[in-house]
């Protein structure tokens, strides 16, 4: 009889470089594997369940099978809803502004739910962002260190954002469990709370899929759950002012506004030979803003400090930026618009903005 040939020893695993993985520098190795398995067995169960709402899994699962406890109850996305090009584009978004307020730091995060559970991104976001120190350890790898930092972490954040009346949508446990819709609510709230440069979707709902095991078998459900609203809803949460009044109870006065305002702009932008007949779409590149307010202050503004023709959304974003700064050194306050909804013709950001102008220098020759 021949002997079975020799099998080929299996290949190496290639070596990570040593700055691949920011949370390979944490540590905590052995608790994120766990915590993988956990999520993939509960990912797995729940898709088995996914076609048979409220009813038991097709396969009878024993409690000693599974990562699920007897009568508890997980959730996870349903995968239909991670593939909608909206909820791909929330997180995107939100992905990217993460890492560009962490840039600093040589921070990089590639996925929300791995990178974000155990405290430590959150952690450094909210320092960066509300320039603050937390007093935690630097690195925990073991569960419990993990969940405490995690709770220092999101007591800060309550404080932040009780005085609001934000609904906390997310707990210690959903974050350190990777629940992808709880990242998402705090994310969308430390946004909209500290104004970010951003333009998130909107009208962004998933439909999430309740787990729960009874009986040792798997039963589920299926809930459609908010993410984001309207940009006004969660970006500009100012206490409503006369131009809510006039969209929501006056447009017939809209039109009086609009004239009166194209009436004082063009009283200034004449000096250039420069006339405005549209506020809904002249105004979104911010040149014409930059150039109102050196006119109004009477100086001459730098053409290296704005771009006078702006093709992309960022150059558009900078320009209205810089104007909104000019706006802030001639001692008027922040306008209550981002510059992204003005660039995005948000016609009653623009309005604000300008008749932000009209109240101080509207008797300006």
């Amino acid at each position: 009889m021949s002997s079975a040939p020799p099998r080929p020893p299996a290949p190496r695993a290639p070596r990570m470089k040593k700055d691949e993985s920011f949370l390979g520098k944490l540590g905590g190795t052995l608790a994120r594997k766990k915590k993988a398995k956990e999520v993939s067995d509960l990912q797995e169960e729940g898709k088995s369940a996914i076609n048979s709402p409220m009813h038991p899994a097709s396969v009878d699962i024993h409690p000693e099978d599974t990562q699920l406890e007897e009568n508890e109850e997980r959730t996870m996305i349903d995968p239909t809803s991670r593939e909608d090009l909206k909820f791909k584009e929330l997180v995107k978004v939100l992905l990217d502004w993460v890492n560009d307020v962490l840039v600093e730091d040589r921070i990089i995060v590639k996925q929300l739910e791995e990178d974000l559970y155990d405290g430590q991104v959150l952690q450094k976001l909210l320092e960066k962002l509300a320039d603050r120190k937390l007093n935690v350890a630097e690195v925990t790898q073991s569960e419990i260190g993990q969940k405490q930092k995690l709770q220092t972490v999101l007591d800060a954040v309550l404080d932040l954002l009780r005085p609001h009346g934000w609904a906390l949508r997310w707990s210690v446990d959903s974050i350190h469990g990777k629940n992808l819709v709880a990242i998402l609510h705090l994310l969308i709230a430390l946004a909209t709370h500290f104004r970010a440069p951003i333009r998130l979707p909107e009208h962004v709902s998933v439909q999430v899929v309740v787990v729960r095991k009874w009986e040792g078998l798997l039963h589920s459900s299926h809930v459609s759950e908010e993410l984001t609203s309207t940009t006004e809803q969660m970006m500009g949460r100012f206490e409503r002012d006369a131009f809510d009044t006039l969209f929501d109870h006056a447009p017939d006065k809209l039109n009086l506004v609009k004239k009166s305002l194209i009436t004082f702009v063009n009283k200034q932008l004449n000096k250039l030979n420069l006339e405005v007949t549209e506020l809904e779409t002249q105004f979104a590149d911010g040149v014409y803003l930059v150039l109102l307010m050196g006119l109004l202050e009477d100086y001459f503004v730098p053409l290296h400090n704005f771009y006078l023709t702006p093709e992309s959304f960022d150059q558009k974003v900078h320009n209205v930026s810089f104007a909104f700064e000019l706006m802030l050194d001639g001692g008027l306050r922040r306008p209550k618009a981002r510059p992204e909804d003005v660039v995005n013709l948000d016609l009653k950001s623009t309005l604000r903005v300008l008749y932000n102008l009209f109240t101080k220098y509207k008797n300006v020759e």
